[in-house]
């Protein structure tokens, strides 16, 4: 004779028994959660990086060099090729602007485009980041384009050379100078 057990009852020591038909399924696991967790986290982790950038960017030494120190000049032939001239020796700005210096001026004789070698010489104590803006003007000082370059942990009085290349086309004579140097350490 087979023993009775009432319908939400099982009898000890059979483990756990499979459910049973017609059970309501299983709820899915939503992850808006984890969507709206993560998007908090991006959000605080961009703070936090803009808050550091901030803090460093408020503590750097920038300045424009207007004057005549460090501008070169270049005619601008896209037949003749690359035309290349040095610049002249001047004594350096102090701060920043002295750290840095247009060595050479060009135009790529097939692209029309001008380039500055720029020397970073890190002058500070530390070791530093530079970012370099240079523009290009014609004979009569209108701005044709301009380009950046920058150079990352450079140790004190280490030198580096970098490029400060411009996209836009030019003809004529052209002149190269340093605009603004950004230094922060690193």
């Amino acid at each position: 004779m087979s023993q009775q057990y009432p319908q939400n009852q099982q009898p000890q020591g059979w483990g756990q028994q499979p459910p049973q038909w017609g059970g309501p399924p299983a709820p899915k696991k939503s992850s808006a959660g984890k969507v709206v967790g993560f998007s908090c986290l991006g959000i605080v982790g961009l703070v936090v990086v803009l808050g550091v950038a901030g803090v460093m960017l408020g503590d750097t030494d920038s300045g424009s060099d207007t004057g005549s120190d460090g501008v070169l000049e270049v005619t601008a032939s896209p037949s003749a090729g690359a035309a290349k001239e040095k610049a002249p020796e001047a004594e350096a700005p102090k701060g920043a602007e002295g750290d840095v210096k247009i060595t050479g001026c060009e135009v790529n004789g097939n692209t029309g485009w001008p380039k500055a070698d720029v020397l970073i010489t890190n002058r500070s104590s530390k070791k530093s980041n530079y970012i370099v803006s240079v523009e290009f003007v014609d004979a009569s000082g209108k701005r044709l384009g301009d380009a950046m370059a920058a150079s990352n942990n450079v140790a004190p009085e280490q030198e580096v050379e970098v490029d400060a290349q411009s996209l836009d086309k030019v003809t004529g004579k052209v002149s190269c100078k340093v605009t603004e140097v950004t230094r922060y350490a690193s």
